[in-house]
Formats: structure tokens, sequence, C-alpha cells
């Protein structure tokens, strides 16, 4: 398949890039960016010299039409809500890896990222791209693929299976998020000058992470009901890496071992998905640069609820 980048520049840009050259079902055609259009990328990022060197055009969708069967949308929220529709019009399969296709609910888009939102037939359109848990609805000829937020990415492979098995009460969700500095793009920011992030952590967006509504509708895409969840993220030294540790109380008396198996059992068939054995936990360093998302799982038995107990008192 032949693929184009719009936002190629950023940071998720030449991402996609080293993602898709060595790709062996993909090729590489084109990379847009209307800031900085007439630059080489190499210029941009040395690293591609000699790698992948090409000349960063402005976007022209009847242009991407006649070299490419899939657009890549690694643009800043507000943008690819233009831009995409205009590529589907003429047949190319649309891959947006901002935010603007992923919240069903207009309204939602407009409150949480304070700009416009997408055309409502388009967002009900798109397929939420986490290919996990949505494989066969990606798989069915959709055409507007909304990739997954970083933090949403985390929290939904380690928490969808115990919502699926309903073994956890999705009403006592707390999400403690820590991310790198490069999560936030890399347009030239205050917030994330060395001299602040350097020997220093972190809590932003308290309450106000547009990552939260994402979160929440997919949990209700699955537990069927309205769902809230506390949500804290944090900013952390480092430049790349995610890492995300969630709560919730068991409705199911399971022990460590058993929800080990069981997750071990649901992602079967997800090779990038790795569930760690008893006792041992992810680590950023470990899935640095790869695919892979590393998950642990532990039953702490002293805020465990008696369930025998409290079964004899409901009887």
């Amino acid at each position: 398949m032949k693929v184009g980048i719009v936002g190629a520049n950023g940071y998720s840009g030449v991402e996609l890039i080293r993602l898709l050259i060595n790709h062996p079902f993909a090729e590489l055609e084109t990379v847009i960016s209307n800031s900085t259009s007439g630059e080489e990328i190499q210029t941009l990022y040395p690293h591609l010299s000699a790698v992948f060197e090409r000349r960063l055009e402005d976007f022209n969708a009847d242009e991407l039409a006649e070299h490419v069967d899939a657009v890549f949308f690694a643009t800043p929220a507000g943008v690819s809500k233009d831009l995409l529709p205009e590529c589907l019009k003429r047949g190319l399969l649309c891959i947006d890896l901002s935010g603007d296709f992923r919240l069903k609910d207009p309204a939602a888009y407009e409150s949480w990222y304070h700009r416009s939102p997408a055309d409502e037939d388009l967002l009900q359109r798109a397929v939420y791209g986490l290919s996990e848990i949505n494989r066969e609805q990606i798989k069915a000829a959709a055409r507007i693929i909304a990739n997954p937020g970083c933090y949403p990415t985390a929290t939904l492979l380690g928490l969808l299976p115990a919502v699926k098995r309903g073994a956890i009460n999705t009403r006592s969700l707390v999400i403690d998020g820590k991310s790198g500095a490069s999560g936030a793009g890399r347009k030239a920011s205050i917030a994330n000058l060395f001299c602040g992030i350097n020997e220093n952590v972190q809590a932003y967006k308290l309450g106000a992470h547009q990552h939260t509504p994402e979160i929440e509708q997919a949990i209700q895409a699955v537990s069927g009901n309205e769902e809230r969840v506390t949500f804290t993220t944090h900013l952390i030294p480092m430049t790349r890496g995610l890492m995300c540790t969630i709560y919730a109380d068991l409705t199911e008396d399971l022990s460590t071992e058993e929800w080990i198996a069981y997750y071990e059992h649901f992602y079967k068939d997800s090779p990038f998905v790795r569930i760690r054995k008893a006792g041992t936990w992810p680590s950023t360093k470990e899935v640095l640069g790869s695919n892979y998302c590393d998950i642990g799982l532990n039953v702490d038995g002293r805020t465990r609820p008696d369930y025998r107990f409290s079964d004899r008192q409901c009887g």
C-alpha cells in the first residue's frame, strides 16, 4: 500500500516515517507539512540522512489521490477535521492520529478540546483504532480510523479485559498516568523547557485532560453504562515513554495468578501486548522504540473485600 503522511515534520510524523519505511506492506510516497513545505525532512531530522530523504510538500488532496492509497494525519488537534474529508472524498483510507475523530459526541469534543468539532456524520463513521479491541471493526472496510491517544492506549489495554469480564467496579477507577516530554509535541513551549522538566515531576491538567472522555467512551462501549474515571496526568523528566497505573475495586474474588491467566488468554492473538509474570512489573525502557505494551497485574489482599462474608450477609 502506498501511503502519505500529513504533518510529517512533528514527533509523531517522524516516528511514522520510521515505522513505515520498515513495514513490509507499506511504501511511503509523500511527506507533507504546510509549515515547513519545501524543506528536506533529513534537514529537520539528520538521522534520516541516507535512510529516507524527501522534500516536504504542501497539502493537496488531488495530488495525494494520484500517488497514495492511504493517508496518515499526524497533525495537531483541529487540523485533520478540515483536511481529512477532502481525502475521504477522493477514496483514500484515512488514519487520524489527532483527537479530531475519536469522540462520537461533537459537544464533548468542543468542551474538552475547545475547538469546533468535525462533521457528526464522519464522527459516527470513524472506527476507534485500538486494534487489540476493535480488530474486526477495523478490518470491516473502515475508511476513517481514529488512532487512540497515548494515555488511552495504555489505560484501555490494561483495563478493558477486566471491564469485559465484569469483574471490577467501573465507578471506582483511578488512573495515574505519567508521560515523557515528547508527548506534548515538537512545538516550543515554556512548560517543556529543560530547566523546568529536569529533576522534576509535575501534575498537569487535573480534571481537564482531553483524553478523559476518550477513556470513558471506550469503557462505556464495553460496560454499557455511563462511566466516570479519576484521571491524573504527570510530566516526568524523560524524553519518551508512558506509564499508567490503574486502581479498581474487584467484584469477583480472583487471585493475581488467575488475573494473569485471564489476561494471557485475552491477548493470546495480540503479539504486541505482553503480560508480565507475577511479581514483575513493566518498565518504560523495556518497550522503548517498540510496538509493545507490557501489562503487570496485582491483587492487593489487604484491600480486597471478603466476598464469602458478603455473600453470607446477603443470603
